[in-house]
C-alpha cells in the first residue's frame, strides 16, 4: 500500500502547485445586477456570462419546461439584433456561444477574443433588456425542443433514467419533473404566458454578468455601466422552497425503456443541498466507490467479479436538495439482486469502517486534481465563479473549495455514509427494456 501513499502525497504537491487563487472584483449595479471580474492575460481572450437565478423548479405546475424553453427562445433575435443573426454575430468575430439549464438556474456565456469584450457585452444586454418574443419564435423553438427531447430522452439509451429518479425521491419539491418539462404544456402556453415569465425572472436583479479573462478592470467596469446599467430592476422572485417528508421506507419502482437491451439497477438516497458541507463529503464517497479504475465498485464488480459492465456512484448536487446516485448494468447475465447487493455491500463497508490512511491520501488527491482542472479555462472559471456567487452568497467559496475539502476526515465520511445512505431511506429502480423479460 506504500505505493498509494507515494502517489497521494506527490498528486497533493502537484495540485498544490497549480492552486492558485483566483482574484475577482465584485460589486452591484444600482438596479441589483451582480457584477464580477476576473482579470487573466495569459491568453488574449474573454468570457462573458449571465447566469439567471431561475429553472425548472420555479415553474407553474400546469406549465412545466419554461426555464429550458427560453435558454432557446433568447437566441432568436433582439430589437437591434434580427431573428437568425445571433449565430453569426458571434461567429465573425471568433466567438463561440451556448447556454445551459438546470433545475435552479439558467446560463448564457460566449468566449470570444479579447478585443471583441465591448460585443458580448452588447449582446447580452439586448437580450436582457428587450428581446423579441413573439409567436414565431415561440413556435420555432417549440419544434427544436420537441427535437432535443426526441434526441436526449425519447431515443437516448437510459435518455429518462435520472427522471425516474427524480420522480421517485421527490413527491412535493419541483424538482420532481424534468428540466425540460412537458411538450403538451409548452403546447397549450399562450403567448402572454411566455412574455409575463420572461418579465418575472430576466431581471437584472435576479441575474450575475461574470467577465473573465484578458480585460483592463477599470475600462470594463465602465462598459457594465454603459450597457447595463440602464436596465431597470423588477421585483425580486421570491420562493417557497417545498420541503420533502423523510423517506422512511424503501420505494421501490420499475421503468421500462424501449432503447436499451440491457437493464440497470439504480440505488437513490436525497441528500442536502448543494452548499452544505455533507454535500462535498458526499461527493468524496462518491470517488472513492467509482472515480477511476481502482475504485471500489469499479475493481470490484469490473474487474474482479466482471458481473458489471458499467458501475458508478455520484452525487447530484442542487440548491435546494441533492441525490445520490448508484447504478450498476450487469455483464455475463449477472442478475440486478447481485449487482445490488455488491452495491449495499460496499455502502455497508464505508458505514462501518474507516478507509485506510492510504486510501484517503489518494482520495484527496483525486479530488484537488479535480478542482484544479475545473479552473483551466476562462469559460470555466467565469461559470464557476457564478455558481460560487448564486449558490454560496460567497463568490470567494470558489477559492475556499480546496481547504474545505483537505479539511474532511476519513470519520466524517463514514458519519455521512451512516446518516444519508440508510436502506429504508432511498430509492430502488429497475430500469428494464422495453419488453421486461428481464427477471431481478
Amino acid at each position: 500500500m506504500k505505493h498509494f501513499a507515494c502517489l497521494g502525497i506527490a498528486c497533493m504537491a502537484l495540485a498544490n502547485s497549480y492552486a492558485q487563487k483566483i482574484a475577482f472584483t465584485e460589486y452591484d449595479l444600482p438596479n441589483g445586477l451582480h457584477v464580477i471580474l476576473h482579470q487573466d492575460k495569459t491568453a488574449p481572450v474573454v468570457a462573458v456570462s449571465v447566469m439567471y437565478h431561475v429553472g425548472s423548479k420555479d415553474e407553474d405546475t400546469a406549465r412545466t419546461g419554461f426555464a429550458h424553453f427560453f435558454e432557446h427562445l433568447l437566441f432568436e433575435g433582439t430589437d437591434n439584433i434580427k431573428r437568425g443573426e445571433w449565430d453569426r454575430l458571434v461567429t465573425s468575430r471568433g466567438g463561440n456561444s451556448n447556454a445551459n439549464t438546470t433545475q435552479d438556474r439558467t446560463y448564457y456565456h460566449v468566449v470570444y477574443p479579447s478585443n471583441q469584450l465591448e460585443m458580448g457585452l452588447w449582446m447580452e444586454s439586448e437580450r436582457m433588456m428587450h428581446p423579441v418574443i413573439n409567436e414565431v419564435g415561440v413556435e420555432t423553438q417549440n419544434e427544436v425542443v420537441k427535437e432535443e427531447k426526441r434526441l436526449r430522452m425519447d431515443n437516448q439509451p437510459y435518455g429518462a433514467l435520472i427522471s425516474n429518479v427524480f420522480k421517485g425521491l421527490f413527491k412535493t419539491h419541483p424538482y420532481r419533473w424534468p428540466t425540460i418539462g412537458s411538450m403538451e404544456h409548452l403546447d397549450a402556453a399562450s403567448l402572454p404566458e411566455f412574455q409575463a415569465f420572461f418579465k418575472k425572472y430576466y431581471l437584472p436583479n435576479n441575474a450575475v454578468l461574470t467577465i473573465a479573462g484578458d480585460i483592463d478592470t477599470d475600462k470594463t467596469k465602465q462598459l457594465v455601466k454603459a450597457y447595463f446599467g440602464d436596465i431597470p430592476a423588477g421585483p425580486k422572485p421570491t420562493r417557497n422552497v417545498a420541503k420533502e417528508q423523510p423517506i422512511t421506507k424503501t420505494i421501490i419502482d420499475t421503468a421500462y425503456d424501449a432503447n436499451i437491451q440491457l437493464p440497470a439497477v439504480v440505488v437513490s438516497y436525497r441528500t442536502p443541498g448543494m452548499a452544505t458541507r455533507d454535500a462535498k463529503v458526499l461527493d468524496m464517497l462518491g470517488t472513492l466507490l467509482s472515480g477511476g479504475s481502482s475504485s471500489r465498485l469499479t475493481k470490484k464488480m469490473m474487474d474482479v467479479k466482471q458481473n458489471a459492465l458499467q458501475v458508478g456512484a455520484f452525487p447530484y448536487s442542487l440548491e435546494d436538495y441533492g441525490m445520490y446516485i448508484l447504478y450498476a448494468i450487469p455483464n455475463n447475465n449477472a442478475s440486478l439482486a447481485d449487482l445490488q447487493k455488491d452495491i449495499d455491500d460496499e455502502i455497508k463497508r464505508v458505514q462501518t469502517e474507516l478507509i485506510p490512511e492510504a486510501e484517503f491520501q489518494k482520495l484527496q488527491a483525486q479530488i484537488e486534481t479535480r478542482i484544479v482542472n475545473n479552473n483551466t479555462s476562462m469559460a470555466e472559471v467565469a461559470n464557476n465563479l457564478a455558481d460560487a456567487y448564486m449558490f454560496t452568497k460567497s463568490t470567494n467559496s470558489i477559492n475556499e473549495e480546496l481547504a474545505t475539502y483537505r479539511s474532511i476526515t476519513r470519520e466524517e465520511l463514514r458519519a455521512a455514509a451512516q446518516k444519508y445512505l440508510q436502506p429504508n431511506a432511498r430509492q430502488l429502480l429497475y430500469y428494464l427494456p422495453k419488453s421486461g423479460e428481464k427477471t431481478f
